[in-house]
């Protein structure tokens, strides 16, 4: 049993295939999938698919690259989108200076302004950082103090050893996707390697960062089981005890209405 913990199986690429995909996903074992929300439509269109596509959950937010769609009436509408039962996460959203799409200052604010929201309604988040990780670290210091939030993880993590520790004394969870596999992954299996196994998720960020062998390729949820795979290897432990790991995780995190792993 594996769940994706964040792909994005509403997107156009995958329209013409999409029953396929999430059948070649169940035949890998993915019992469940987590989609976040880019925009505020995109995650209404999310919460809508969630009533026709089985264990398929919602996150709903408004990511950093699309912070220009943020306006005065946005957090209304996630919270009135997150209350919707399929919905478990305010996601995904953060800072990106990679593509600096919005001026930073604005990109905070609609992040500080999310994740305000999360807390209120007690919802946990998914993290977006990029090229962005003092910052990032910087507001969810003040968001995580105690310990007092509802839960994150930071998805697809691309930060260093010392980011990892310091976020897992938060309490936070860290998100491993494709890289992870790649030959050429600069320090992150020896990272992920050194990091307690109940604070890990694995994730295809599916159609994106496909995984070794099938690298530059469209990703899909299916491939999930070969990051899995990878991150049991660097951990040296078995591929059914991580995955219990990895499945017990992702269920605690975002409350999902499955038994626990045994």
């Amino acid at each position: 049993m594996l769940i994706d913990s964040h792909c994005h199986i509403m997107f156009d690429a995958f329209n013409d295939d999409r029953r396929d995909v999430l059948q070649r996903a169940s035949e890998a074992g993915v019992t469940a999938y987590i989609n976040p929300g880019i925009t505020v439509d995109d995650s209404r269109a999310i919460v809508n698919a969630t009533e026709t596509i089985p264990n398929l959950y919602a996150a709903v937010g408004i990511h950093p690259n699309d912070a220009g769609t943020f306006t005065t009436s946005s957090i209304d509408q996630l919270r009135e989108l997150a209350a919707h039962p399929n919905v478990v996460a305010i996601g995904e959203i953060g800072l990106d200076y990679h593509w600096d799409t919005w001026p930073r200052p604005h990109q905070r604010d609609v992040f500080e302004q999310q994740l305000a929201l999360a807390k209120e309604i007690d919802k946990p988040v998914i993290i977006h950082q990029r090229e962005s990780a003092a910052d990032t670290m910087e507001i969810l210091r003040a968001w995580g103090a105690g310990r007092q939030h509802p839960g994150l993880v930071l998805h697809s993590f691309s930060g260093d050893q010392a980011m990892a520790e310091e976020a897992i004394e938060y309490g936070f969870y860290i998100g491993i996707s494709g890289p992870v596999t790649f030959k050429n992954a600069h320090g992150l299996p020896e990272i992920v390697a050194a990091l307690p196994p109940d604070r890990l998720l694995v994730e295809t960020d599916a159609p994106f960062l496909s995984p070794h062998p099938f690298r530059g390729k469209r990703n899909e949820p299916a491939r999930v089981k070969v990051i899995a795979q990878r991150i049991a290897e660097v951990q040296q432990l078995p591929f059914d005890v991580m995955c219990k790991h990895l499945t017990r995780n992702t269920i605690n995190l975002f409350r999902l209405p499955f038994s626990d792993v045994e």
